[in-house]
């Protein structure tokens, strides 16, 4: 008897080193904003709130954040910004911050239209609202402080699912040009990787949902601000479950929801998204299992450096995300970070990727999970396949790199994981 006394001790001070919070912290703009992901257009009013969610995990040794928001893009000159910010106010690493985006393309522009300007060139001839990105900011920083704040000691499961609420969006027609659309025959990545955070007598801190769906139900035609399919299946989880829910986008680079770019939330059966993917998610959080070892976090980062495709102007906000090779090849410098939960993985990239490259790296991971995080810590464009330089179409149109990335950056994630294996 007290050998099984001594053990439980034992493992309920195992438990206790590792801590988590979630908060949820409204960025709902006050007035009229350019909206983003579309032609230039301006907000008429709010059809739903937007947010940062933001979760807090400590395990003893090291703390890590992570950031959802209810927002498009940003620059990686934003997230500089603001993560050294943190880490002179609270002394967090860049490596311990992550700052993600749903990529909902009904919420306002967010900081200086750098990398938009270089891809995407005259949907942002405006001038950028400086009080809206303030706001943004002071938010996420009210969000961490109060998180750090909220830490109490946790439990965390892990584990993952599938729903059927997204679709290949690189429609090939009879003369094979590939166009935005919608291609029931093309890749898909279906599934939902969760982590469950929860406080030791079984109370939900919060979720973490990792699933890729482009932000699009909503045309360019809508004028209210969103949070899209993503707002709305964290809203409605959050209903049901009492705890803020971050959704995570994966590698949603070909990838829309099924309904897509509709003029009305009623058009575009924006509400259904609770039955295709919110009640998918609550199936899934009610049947992992809660890890049982003590619970250790590493966060590592690895810069990407490839090719620049041809023709690119270059802004000198980025001058840290680009360089020349020995031969004087302009590059582009991707940051990509990992995340080690115990047999997790996450990785995460401000990219765009093509599913198919996401699914790659899961299947030949070491870990029983391994959840890719896109439009982390800022927005490089589209990482396509090599096929998919090929095919041509919007995407590819739409990036930095050339058709090396693809296999550069598997080798190297791949490597990546096996070193922290």
């Amino acid at each position: 008897m007290k050998l099984a006394l001594f053990i439980l001790a034992i493992a309920v001070a195992q438990a206790g080193n590792f801590r988590a919070a979630a908060v949820k912290v409204d960025i709902t703009p006050s007035d009229s904003q350019w909206l983003m992901g579309y032609a230039a257009r301006q907000s008429t009013g709010i059809h739903d709130r937007i947010f940062h969610r933001i979760v807090a995990m400590d395990d003893g040794v090291t703390q890590f954040f992570l950031v959802s928001s209810e927002l498009c893009v940003f620059s990686p000159a934003v997230y500089d910004d603001v993560a050294a910010e943190l880490k002179q106010q609270f002394g967090i690493a860049p490596e311990n911050f992550w700052w993600t985006v749903t990529h909902t393309h009904s919420a306002p522009e967010m900081g200086a239209p750098d990398v938009y300007n270089i891809l995407l060139k005259g949907r942002s001839e405006h001038e950028w609202s400086r009080s809206y990105a303030a706001q943004v900011k002071s938010k996420l920083m009210e969000g961490i402080k109060e998180a750090r704040s909220k830490l109490t000691p946790a439990k965390v499961g892990i584990g993952a699912g599938t729903a059927n609420a997204n679709i290949n969006r690189r429609a090939v027609d009879i003369d094979g040009k590939v166009s935005l659309g919608l291609n029931p025959d093309g890749p898909v990545d279906r599934q939902i990787g969760l982590i469950r955070l929860e406080k030791l007598d079984g109370g939900l801190i919060g979720l973490v949902a990792n699933y890729a769906m482009h932000g699009t139900v909503l045309g360019g035609k809508w004028m209210e601000v969103s949070g899209d399919g993503p707002g709305m299946v964290s809203d409605y989880v959050e209903k049901k479950l009492g705890a803020p829910m971050l959704y995570i986008n994966a590698a949603a680079g070909n990838l829309a929801p099924i309904y897509s770019v509709y003029d009305t939330a009623r058009a575009g059966h924006l509400s259904q998204f609770g039955v295709l993917l919110g009640d998918k998610i609550l199936a899934t959080y009610r049947g992992i299992a809660t890890v049982d070892e003590p619970v250790k976090l590493t966060a590592k980062e690895k810069v990407l450096e490839t090719p620049r495709r041809e023709g690119l102007a270059w802004d000198p906000m980025l001058a840290k995300y680009a360089a020349n090779d020995r031969s004087g090849t302009p590059m582009v410098r991707i940051p990509v970070r990992f995340l080690r939960l115990n047999d997790l993985v996450m990785w995460g990239a401000p990219l765009e990727l093509f599913c198919e490259i996401a699914i790659d790296v899961r299947n030949r991971s070491p870990f029983r999970n391994t959840f890719y995080f896109g439009y982390a810590n800022g927005w490089l464009g589209y990482l396509p396949t090599a096929q998919g330089f090929t095919e041509g179409g919007y995407e590819p149109a739409t990036s930095l790199v050339t058709a090396q990335a693809e296999e550069q950056l598997r080798s190297m994630v791949s490597a990546m994981l096996d070193e922290l294996r």
